[in-house]
């Protein structure tokens, strides 16, 4: 399987609006393959929708893809909201689970981190040993590394229910020793943003 996760900067004042479009031309997309998520940023860089697609292969992707563009109603009426378009391919970590729809909660935080080259397998290495412990606090939503795009990169999904779970949990993982793995030497960047799931995401 691949990801293929979309990043849109839109106008501002304009996010509403193109969610509600994006929304209503959905059902004939999902006819050639289907959407894992759908989020509108509310902390960190503002003004950004971000979809995510899985599929098969770069051949199942570009087959998709092909046939939605020959569709009535696809891509959806968004363009002149448009800023600037980002996609990146994907890879899932060994414990990412099944992106399937499930109700996990209002806010979650994704988290790109950039390593060194070389460092992922380390990276997945040290992550598979720590996971179960974080996970008992709360779930991992997906957690993937680049393939295309900006390369060494590693992407995490939390689910929260509100922020201030997401600063208890967070405290409570560092208390208790279970959270963070150890990957500071081969760490370069990190990021993230706060994000909402739109009410047709299967992630929410």
């Amino acid at each position: 399987m691949i990801i293929e996760m979309r990043t849109y900067t839109l106008k501002p004042g304009t996010v509403a609006v193109t969610e509600e479009r994006f929304g209503k031309a959905l059902p004939g997309r999902l006819k050639f393959s289907q959407l894992a998520a759908f989020w509108h940023s509310e902390v960190g860089p503002l003004n950004q929708i971000i979809h995510v697609w899985p599929y098969d292969s770069l051949g199942h992707r570009e087959e998709a893809r092909a046939a939605a563009q020959k569709a009535e109603g696809w891509p959806p009426d968004i363009r002149e909201f448009i800023v600037e378009m980002k996609t990146e391919i994907l890879i899932p970590a060994p414990f990412s689970p099944p992106l399937e729809p499930r109700a996990l909660g209002d806010l979650y935080e994704i988290r790109s981190y950039t390593y060194q080259p070389g460092a992922i397998p380390t990276v997945i290495q040290r992550w598979s040993e720590k996971i179960e412990g974080r996970t008992k606090l709360s779930p991992l939503a997906a957690c993937w590394y680049s393939e295309i795009g900006p390369l060494n990169k590693w992407v995490h999904i939390w689910p929260y229910r509100d922020f201030a779970e997401r600063a208890r949990i967070r405290q409570e993982a560092i208390k208790q020793g279970v959270w963070p793995p150890q990957s500071g030497a081969m760490l370069i960047r990190q990021e993230n943003a706060l994000v909402a799931p739109a009410s047709f995401s299967p992630l929410h």
